[in-house]
């Protein structure tokens, strides 16, 4: 999960942060709550997660839609 967590805050950054970064932060979360042995993936998937869904607002505000698109 802290793996998944990581490629899908990756990937959010790039396309569909609406759905990958919540998505990346409940897998990183659950991971954490677990005890997995790759805590530092989990926590870099958590700082993704919360990184697309900051893209998601600035990108919100400057162009007041809802997505955004290269």
């Amino acid at each position: 999960m802290a793996v998944a967590s990581f490629v899908l805050g990756l990937l959010g950054l790039l396309v569909l942060n609406v759905f990958l970064g919540p998505v990346a932060i409940v897998l990183a979360s659950v991971a954490l709550w677990r005890g997995t042995a790759r805590r530092g993936r989990a926590f870099l998937g958590l700082g993704l997660g919360v990184a697309d869904l900051v893209v998601l607002i600035a990108f919100m505000q400057v162009d007041n839609t809802v997505s955004w698109s290269f």
